[in-house]
């Protein structure tokens, strides 16, 4: 749909329709209720990354596309690092108040305000989209007036030649994305458990490094990825979320053996710099090469592949602390051992794809 129709529409609706499933989440009454409205939550977040990055590719000239998706990429990592801190703030607030009760869904538990409060400011937010400018579709160099925009034969069409680039860039990204996720979902557990901190103090001080250096990594990497492609270097979009991915990879394994949590805490400040950053230049990278036709599509590919790495990373993490490495100290070897491996398959993958890439763009 956002490679042939409105994409602020479609925006606006994803916006609309994940709030509203926030907020059921909160109303639900079973196991299977809070399931359905998870799966909601996730579709109208769908929405948001094929038809952004396709409105990004329109309004901004190849060369600023990087820094422009980075920039974009910094919102949702804001959001996460608000989550950590607004979120737990939410929950003691109703907590200690008074129970909410609705007709028909009875008395709200803490829990379920929490979703109800954090959901409805976003279906007022969705009206917000609609104001913004939607871009004409700019041509490419590619030879584009052929494409059907509601073909999937010209998505195939783009993917054949570039078969070992497309395999071998999914492949790469979604292996860091699985590091990435591993060591983030699993950070509060690992302060509690190897530095005896509680959830309230290791989730918020997390949270307030998650929003303030969160950002900074991707716009970083991405002015870095610009300055390099101004002295020749075709591949520079590649190399700049390679090189971040093997700092974030060195700053974790600093973490691990950091001997008290405040000095874990100021080595997280590099260490998610770095682990958020390839991921915008993962997008931006494909912006570039891909025919706007079927931006969002490619873009959609691409998410639905990484998405594998974001489901699998904490509990392979899990699986390593409770089978591999048991006891309370394990969870500090299962971090080690998940983004050791993947980020150095991850990384290896990456530098494989840079011939490929460099060709694409020629």
């Amino acid at each position: 749909m956002s490679d042939r129709y409105s994409r602020k529409h479609i925006i606006a609706a994803g916006v609309f329709i994940w709030s509203l499933m926030t907020m059921l989440c909160g109303l639900t009454r079973s196991f299977t209720m809070v399931f359905l409205g998870r799966i909601g939550v996730g579709v109208g977040e769908a929405t948001l990354t094929p038809a952004s990055t396709s409105l990004v590719g329109d309004y901004f000239p190849p060369h600023r596309i990087p820094l422009a998706l980075s920039v974009l990429q910094a919102g949702p990592i804001i959001g996460s690092g608000i989550a950590f801190i607004i979120g737990g703030f939410v929950y003691q607030l109703v907590d200690g108040g008074a129970p909410m009760t609705l007709p028909y869904f009875g008395e709200l538990k803490p829990w379920q305000q929490t979703f109800v409060y954090l959901g409805a400011p976003g279906m007022l937010l969705a009206l917000l989209f609609l104001s913004i400018r939607e871009p004409a579709r700019r041509p490419s160099q590619a030879a584009t007036s052929e494409i059907d925009p509601g073909s999937w034969t010209a998505v195939l069409n783009f993917y054949r030649p570039h078969a070992r680039l497309m395999v071998l860039h999914h492949f790469g990204f979604m292996c860091l994305a699985l590091f990435g996720f591993a060591f983030v979902f699993w950070t509060v557990t690992y302060f509690v458990r190897v530095h005896g901190l509680d959830n309230a103090t290791a989730s918020q001080t997390f949270g307030w490094i998650f929003l303030i250096a969160g950002p900074l990594g991707p716009i970083l990497v991405a002015l870095a990825a610009e300055r390099l492609e101004k002295t020749g270097r075709a591949d520079a979009n590649i190399i700049t979320p390679t090189a971040a991915g093997l700092l974030a990879l060195g700053f974790i394994l600093l973490i691990q053996f950091a001997g008290s949590p405040w000095l874990a805490f100021l080595l997280y400040v590099p260490a998610m710099m770095f682990v958020n950053a390839p991921f915008a230049m993962a997008y931006a990278s494909l912006t570039v090469i891909t025919p706007p036709p079927i931006r969002a599509r490619v873009a959609a590919v691409y998410m639905l592949v990484v998405s594998f790495g974001m489901m699998l990373g904490p509990p392979i993490a899990g699986y390593f602390n409770e089978q591999v490495f048991p006891g309370e100290e394990g969870v500090r070897y299962s971090i080690i051992t998940v983004t050791t491996l993947f980020g150095i398959v991850g990384s290896a993958l990456l530098m494989l794809t840079r011939k490929h890439y460099v060709a694409a763009r020629r």
